[in-house]
Protein backbone atom coordinates (compact mmCIF):
# COMPACT_ATOMS: atom_id res chain seq x y z
CA UNK A 1 0.00 0.00 0.00
CA UNK A 2 1.39 3.73 -0.99
CA UNK A 3 1.76 5.85 2.09
CA UNK A 4 -0.25 9.26 1.91
CA UNK A 5 3.15 11.20 1.54
CA UNK A 6 4.18 9.39 -1.59
CA UNK A 7 0.74 10.44 -3.00
CA UNK A 8 2.18 13.87 -2.49
CA UNK A 9 5.10 13.00 -4.02
CA UNK A 10 3.98 11.51 -7.40
CA UNK A 11 1.45 14.26 -7.87
CA UNK A 12 4.57 16.77 -7.35
CA UNK A 13 6.38 14.76 -10.15
CA UNK A 14 3.84 14.76 -12.48
CA UNK A 15 3.31 18.72 -11.99
CA UNK A 16 7.08 19.31 -12.86
CA UNK A 17 6.33 16.92 -15.45
CA UNK A 18 4.46 19.34 -17.40
CA UNK A 19 5.71 21.75 -19.64
CA UNK A 20 6.13 25.37 -17.87
CA UNK A 21 3.77 27.15 -20.34
CA UNK A 22 0.79 24.71 -19.12
CA UNK A 23 1.52 25.07 -15.46
CA UNK A 24 -1.21 27.01 -13.11
CA UNK A 25 0.54 30.66 -12.50
CA UNK A 26 -0.23 30.03 -8.84
CA UNK A 27 -1.58 33.06 -7.65
CA UNK A 28 -2.26 33.83 -4.22
CA UNK A 29 -1.07 36.30 -1.90
CA UNK A 30 2.51 35.61 -1.82
CA UNK A 31 2.62 35.90 -5.85
CA UNK A 32 0.17 38.92 -6.47
CA UNK A 33 1.65 42.72 -5.99
CA UNK A 34 0.47 46.02 -6.16
CA UNK A 35 0.04 48.27 -8.99
CA UNK A 36 3.78 48.43 -10.78
CA UNK A 37 5.23 45.54 -8.27
CA UNK A 38 5.80 43.27 -11.49
CA UNK A 39 4.39 40.34 -9.61
CA UNK A 40 2.50 37.31 -11.46
CA UNK A 41 -0.17 39.50 -11.33
CA UNK A 42 -0.73 42.89 -10.07
CA UNK A 43 -4.23 43.86 -8.16
CA UNK A 44 -5.29 47.92 -8.55
CA UNK A 45 -8.22 48.39 -5.93
CA UNK A 46 -10.58 51.96 -6.11
CA UNK A 47 -10.21 54.00 -3.29
CA UNK A 48 -13.19 54.64 -0.42
CA UNK A 49 -15.87 51.41 -0.33
CA UNK A 50 -14.90 47.83 -1.19
CA UNK A 51 -14.98 47.12 -4.95
CA UNK A 52 -18.94 45.21 -5.60
CA UNK A 53 -17.58 43.58 -9.09
CA UNK A 54 -14.11 42.81 -10.15
CA UNK A 55 -12.47 42.54 -13.98
CA UNK A 56 -9.36 40.04 -14.79
CA UNK A 57 -7.47 42.35 -17.30
CA UNK A 58 -5.47 40.07 -19.97
CA UNK A 59 -2.38 42.17 -21.70
CA UNK A 60 -1.59 41.81 -25.23
CA UNK A 61 1.59 39.57 -26.99
CA UNK A 62 3.96 42.15 -25.72
CA UNK A 63 3.11 41.05 -22.04
CA UNK A 64 2.94 43.97 -19.30
CA UNK A 65 3.55 46.92 -20.28
CA UNK A 66 2.45 50.82 -18.74
CA UNK A 67 -0.32 50.46 -21.27
CA UNK A 68 -2.25 47.80 -19.60
CA UNK A 69 -1.47 49.21 -16.13
CA UNK A 70 -3.37 52.26 -17.09
CA UNK A 71 -6.21 50.33 -18.27
CA UNK A 72 -6.62 48.20 -14.57
CA UNK A 73 -5.88 51.84 -13.05
CA UNK A 74 -9.35 53.36 -15.34
CA UNK A 75 -11.29 49.85 -14.10
CA UNK A 76 -10.31 50.74 -10.42
CA UNK A 77 -11.53 54.20 -10.77
CA UNK A 78 -14.94 53.00 -12.30
CA UNK A 79 -14.95 51.28 -8.95
CA UNK A 80 -13.93 47.73 -9.76
CA UNK A 81 -11.01 45.58 -8.36
CA UNK A 82 -8.79 44.97 -11.30
CA UNK A 83 -6.34 42.31 -11.43
CA UNK A 84 -3.98 42.32 -14.49
CA UNK A 85 -2.21 39.00 -15.11
CA UNK A 86 1.12 38.20 -16.36
CA UNK A 87 0.87 35.06 -18.18
CA UNK A 88 4.11 35.43 -20.04
CA UNK A 89 6.95 36.25 -17.41
CA UNK A 90 6.36 33.67 -15.31
CA UNK A 91 6.75 31.12 -17.83
CA UNK A 92 10.13 31.95 -19.08
CA UNK A 93 8.87 34.48 -21.90
CA UNK A 94 10.18 38.00 -20.64
CA UNK A 95 9.30 39.47 -24.36
CA UNK A 96 6.72 38.13 -24.75
CA UNK A 97 4.90 36.03 -27.46
CA UNK A 98 4.57 37.96 -31.03
CA UNK A 99 4.08 36.18 -34.32
CA UNK A 100 4.78 33.17 -32.30
CA UNK A 101 1.33 33.15 -29.67
CA UNK A 102 0.91 29.24 -29.76
CA UNK A 103 4.47 29.17 -27.21
CA UNK A 104 1.82 30.72 -24.57
CA UNK A 105 -1.79 29.22 -26.06
CA UNK A 106 -4.94 31.24 -24.85
CA UNK A 107 -6.27 28.07 -23.65
CA UNK A 108 -3.43 28.41 -21.12
CA UNK A 109 -4.23 31.58 -20.29
CA UNK A 110 -8.26 31.40 -20.04
CA UNK A 111 -7.19 28.79 -17.23
CA UNK A 112 -5.05 31.73 -15.70
CA UNK A 113 -8.43 34.12 -16.11
CA UNK A 114 -10.45 31.71 -14.20
CA UNK A 115 -7.57 31.39 -11.50
CA UNK A 116 -7.46 35.13 -11.32
CA UNK A 117 -11.26 35.34 -10.79
CA UNK A 118 -11.14 32.41 -7.94
CA UNK A 119 -8.57 34.80 -6.11
CA UNK A 120 -10.38 38.19 -6.59
CA UNK A 121 -13.63 35.71 -5.05
CA UNK A 122 -11.38 34.72 -2.03
CA UNK A 123 -9.39 37.99 -1.53
CA UNK A 124 -12.70 40.00 -1.50
CA UNK A 125 -14.20 37.61 0.60
CA UNK A 126 -17.34 37.52 -1.60
CA UNK A 127 -18.10 33.74 -3.29
CA UNK A 128 -20.38 35.14 -5.94
CA UNK A 129 -19.11 38.32 -6.74
CA UNK A 130 -19.52 39.60 -10.51
CA UNK A 131 -16.24 39.40 -12.14
CA UNK A 132 -15.40 40.82 -15.77
CA UNK A 133 -13.00 40.15 -18.18
CA UNK A 134 -11.19 42.17 -20.55
CA UNK A 135 -8.48 41.61 -22.95
CA UNK A 136 -6.16 43.06 -25.97
CA UNK A 137 -4.99 40.92 -29.11
CA UNK A 138 -3.45 37.68 -27.80
CA UNK A 139 -5.32 38.47 -24.53
CA UNK A 140 -8.86 39.08 -26.36
CA UNK A 141 -8.02 36.04 -28.24
CA UNK A 142 -7.80 34.55 -24.81
CA UNK A 143 -10.91 36.18 -23.55
CA UNK A 144 -12.95 34.73 -26.76
CA UNK A 145 -11.48 31.43 -25.44
CA UNK A 146 -12.70 32.30 -22.19
CA UNK A 147 -16.57 33.23 -22.73
CA UNK A 148 -17.24 29.76 -24.55
CA UNK A 149 -18.53 26.45 -22.20
CA UNK A 150 -15.22 24.27 -23.22
CA UNK A 151 -12.86 26.95 -21.04
CA UNK A 152 -14.53 27.29 -17.72
CA UNK A 153 -13.64 24.63 -14.43
CA UNK A 154 -16.50 22.93 -13.62
CA UNK A 155 -16.14 24.73 -10.04
CA UNK A 156 -16.14 28.43 -11.41
CA UNK A 157 -18.79 30.37 -12.74
CA UNK A 158 -18.83 32.12 -16.08
CA UNK A 159 -17.55 35.40 -16.18
CA UNK A 160 -20.08 38.11 -15.54
CA UNK A 161 -19.11 39.96 -19.11
CA UNK A 162 -16.67 40.09 -21.20
CA UNK A 163 -14.52 42.54 -23.40
CA UNK A 164 -12.07 42.01 -26.55
CA UNK A 165 -10.40 44.32 -28.50
CA UNK A 166 -8.54 43.63 -32.02
CA UNK A 167 -8.42 39.91 -30.50
CA UNK A 168 -7.27 37.00 -32.74
CA UNK A 169 -10.44 34.99 -33.62
CA UNK A 170 -10.47 31.30 -33.80
CA UNK A 171 -13.78 29.17 -35.05
CA UNK A 172 -15.81 28.72 -31.66
CA UNK A 173 -16.24 25.08 -31.15
CA UNK A 174 -18.93 25.34 -28.04
CA UNK A 175 -21.63 27.79 -26.81
CA UNK A 176 -21.10 30.95 -25.54
CA UNK A 177 -21.72 31.40 -21.37
CA UNK A 178 -21.21 35.22 -21.30
CA UNK A 179 -22.27 38.73 -22.73
CA UNK A 180 -19.37 39.58 -24.80
CA UNK A 181 -18.41 43.13 -26.40
CA UNK A 182 -16.06 42.79 -28.82
CA UNK A 183 -13.67 46.25 -30.83
CA UNK A 184 -12.24 45.06 -33.67
CA UNK A 185 -9.86 46.68 -36.59
CA UNK A 186 -6.65 46.57 -38.56
CA UNK A 187 -4.95 43.74 -40.20
CA UNK A 188 -2.91 41.83 -37.82
CA UNK A 189 -6.26 40.17 -36.59
CA UNK A 190 -8.82 41.14 -39.47
CA UNK A 191 -12.38 41.91 -38.39
CA UNK A 192 -13.67 39.26 -40.80
CA UNK A 193 -12.40 36.19 -38.72
CA UNK A 194 -14.77 38.31 -36.00
CA UNK A 195 -17.25 38.63 -37.98
CA UNK A 196 -17.24 34.71 -38.78
CA UNK A 197 -16.55 34.02 -34.83
CA UNK A 198 -19.86 36.34 -34.09
CA UNK A 199 -22.01 34.40 -36.76
CA UNK A 200 -20.77 30.62 -35.85
CA UNK A 201 -21.06 30.63 -32.18
CA UNK A 202 -23.95 29.55 -30.68
CA UNK A 203 -25.00 32.56 -28.38
CA UNK A 204 -27.51 30.36 -26.22
CA UNK A 205 -29.27 33.79 -25.43
CA UNK A 206 -26.20 36.06 -24.05
CA UNK A 207 -25.62 39.03 -25.79
CA UNK A 208 -22.92 39.71 -28.21
CA UNK A 209 -21.91 43.00 -29.70
CA UNK A 210 -19.04 43.29 -32.36
CA UNK A 211 -17.93 47.14 -33.21
CA UNK A 212 -15.40 47.58 -36.17
CA UNK A 213 -13.25 50.88 -36.27
CA UNK A 214 -12.62 51.03 -39.87
CA UNK A 215 -9.55 53.44 -40.63
CA UNK A 216 -7.95 52.05 -37.06
CA UNK A 217 -4.56 50.09 -36.40
CA UNK A 218 -3.76 47.36 -33.98
CA UNK A 219 -3.32 48.89 -30.66
CA UNK A 220 -5.96 51.65 -31.35
CA UNK A 221 -6.05 52.56 -28.05
CA UNK A 222 -2.10 52.60 -26.63
CA UNK A 223 -0.96 55.88 -26.24
CA UNK A 224 1.82 55.70 -29.08
CA UNK A 225 1.90 57.11 -32.18
CA UNK A 226 1.80 54.70 -35.47
CA UNK A 227 4.72 52.80 -35.94
CA UNK A 228 6.01 49.25 -37.09
CA UNK A 229 5.72 46.59 -34.48
CA UNK A 230 6.40 43.02 -35.54
CA UNK A 231 5.72 43.57 -39.42
CA UNK A 232 2.38 45.66 -38.83
CA UNK A 233 1.50 48.99 -38.46
CA UNK A 234 0.09 49.54 -35.27
CA UNK A 235 -0.63 52.93 -32.68
CA UNK A 236 -3.24 55.36 -31.74
CA UNK A 237 -6.19 56.40 -33.25
CA UNK A 238 -7.91 59.00 -30.84
CA UNK A 239 -11.72 58.54 -31.65
CA UNK A 240 -11.31 55.12 -32.27
CA UNK A 241 -10.02 54.93 -28.81
CA UNK A 242 -12.05 57.13 -26.85
CA UNK A 243 -14.99 55.78 -28.18
CA UNK A 244 -13.49 51.86 -26.79
CA UNK A 245 -13.17 53.72 -23.34
CA UNK A 246 -16.82 54.56 -23.23
CA UNK A 247 -18.31 51.50 -24.92
CA UNK A 248 -16.36 49.63 -21.99
CA UNK A 249 -17.90 51.66 -19.19
CA UNK A 250 -21.49 51.06 -20.22
CA UNK A 251 -21.31 47.52 -21.35
CA UNK A 252 -19.29 46.72 -17.52
CA UNK A 253 -21.83 48.99 -15.97
CA UNK A 254 -24.83 47.44 -17.03
CA UNK A 255 -23.34 43.65 -15.99
CA UNK A 256 -21.34 44.53 -13.26
CA UNK A 257 -22.76 46.95 -11.59
CA UNK A 258 -22.51 51.12 -12.34
CA UNK A 259 -19.61 52.44 -12.61
CA UNK A 260 -18.23 55.26 -11.00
Amino acid sequence: MIRPRRYLFIALLMLAALPARAQPLGLDDTTIGAPGSGARAELFVPAGAAPAAAVVVLHGCNGISPHYRSWAARLAGWGYAALLVDSFRPRGYPDGVCNHGRDVPAETRARDAFEAAAYLRRRLQQPHLPVGIIGFSHGGLTVLKAVLASARPADEAPFAAAVAYYPGCEPPGTPLETDTLIGDADDWTPSARCERWRDQVQRTGHILQMKVYPGARHAFDTPGPPHMFAGHYVGREPAAAEDAVAETKAFFAARLGAAR
